[in-house]
């Protein structure tokens, strides 16, 4: 029993394993540091910088705590990717099946970034860009700089040269899947070339990160789907081009097409998913839902409604829709017509439904004003 009491007292009396236990009378998160030491850090800091160029290290908090971000053209995939739509100066990617409203969605965010300023380039791999459907969306055709490769290795250094120029904003590879390597041009068809796009893919993006993160570059990849054979169990689709992509990129987005939007009859847009899958800069795993409409992409007063319902900013009761006093119309697209014709009344709505998501949102506004020519 004594030695049982002896064994309590001794175990008391031993430091606490707490981080706030006290060494030599100090606690230990206010030992002063080594003046000596902290000048040698500063010496090789400074070496380094003068050998390597500012910014070749740094502290983690002198680093800008806000990412910059390019908006998509809909307001509830801004949210999803954390508030400020696609991040600056990292490699994104977007894939999903065919006619799901891949190339649309980039050329919204292409859009985006030439009316915030920005130079924005296209690399069409597929050969398939449409220039009327990319004006209708918004680009600025004299701005946007087209390439249209004959082998993906052409392709790549296309891209790292814009990038290492520091002058451009965005580019978009369409796609991933058409990034054929030269040996598979230049051989015959039937040909086995295995791992060759794989190769490509993996030692581009060695040589593409590390530049696109300095010169707060954003590079999107669309890609496409494939199948694996033989699969009995779990999802059998993969996208092409190997795994370098789905490490390097910081976002990767699953665009789905849900459903079609028809007046009458008549099919006139789709209904869209967007799940994020990955995201480095903000939680990831979220959905988002909107309308890309035959005439015009991208609905974005149709996604604004859609998130002032959810958010109890506007009130639907039976097949109206009311923003406080104000009746917005008589179902949804009515509304959505009226928002439109109501630019300060959509952004006073924006604003008041990105205060209730708890988003400071980082980017401009995506409402665009009717351009004379596609009136």
């Amino acid at each position: 029993m004594a030695k049982a009491t002896a064994d309590r007292e001794s175990r008391s009396s031993r430091p606490s394993n707490d981080t706030n236990h006290k060494v030599n009378g100090q606690d230990a998160t206010s030992i002063p540091r080594d003046p000596a030491r902290d000048s040698a850090l500063s010496r090789a800091v400074q070496q380094i910088e003068k050998q390597f160029g500012k910014g070749a290290v740094m502290k983690l908090d002198d680093q800008p705590k806000v990412l910059e971000g390019i908006p998509t053209g809909s307001l509830s995939l801004d949210i999803a990717l954390g508030g400020t739509g696609i991040p600056k100066g990292r490699v994104v990617e977007i894939f999903g099946p065919e006619s799901s409203g891949k190339t649309t969605l980039t050329l919204h965010i292409i859009a985006s970034c030439q009316k915030s300023g920005g130079v924005a380039a296209f690399i069409d791999a597929e050969h398939a860009l449409d220039p009327s459907w990319a004006k209708r969306l918004g680009v600025k055709l004299d701005d946007l700089l087209v390439s249209q490769p004959d082998t993906g290795e052409q392709a790549m250094e296309i891209c790292e040269l814009l990038v290492r120029s520091n002058a451009v904003d965005v580019i978009v590879v369409d796609s991933v899947a058409a990034l054929i390597p030269r040996a598979e041009i230049e051989g015959e068809m039937g040909d086995s070339h295995v791992g060759l796009q794989a190769r490509l893919m993996s030692q581009a993006l060695r040589k593409l990160t590390g530049a696109i993160s300095k010169s707060n570059c954003t590079v999107i990849f669309i890609n496409q789907l494939r199948e694996k054979i033989g699969v009995m169990f779990g999802n059998p689709e993969t996208t092409p081009g190997g795994r370098a992509l789905k490490f390097y990129s910081s976002i990767r987005i699953d665009v789905r097409r849900t459903g079609s939007i028809k007046e009458g009859e008549i099919a006139v847009g789709n209904r869209t998913r967007a799940r994020v899958v990955k995201n480095k800069v903000a939680p990831p795993f979220r959905d988002a839902e909107f309308d890309i409409m035959f005439d015009r992409g991208i609905s974005y007063e149709g996604d604004l409604i859609d998130l002032a319902v959810l958010s109890n900013v506007v009130e639907k009761s039976g097949a109206w829709y009311n923003y406080g006093p104000t009746r917005l119309g008589q179902g949804r697209e009515n509304s959505k017509n009226f928002l439109n014709q109501n630019k300060d009344l959509c952004e006073e709505i924006r604003a008041k439904v990105l205060e209730s998501k708890g988003v400071i949102s980082q980017v401009k506004s995506s409402v665009e004003e009717p351009s004379p020519e596609d009136e």
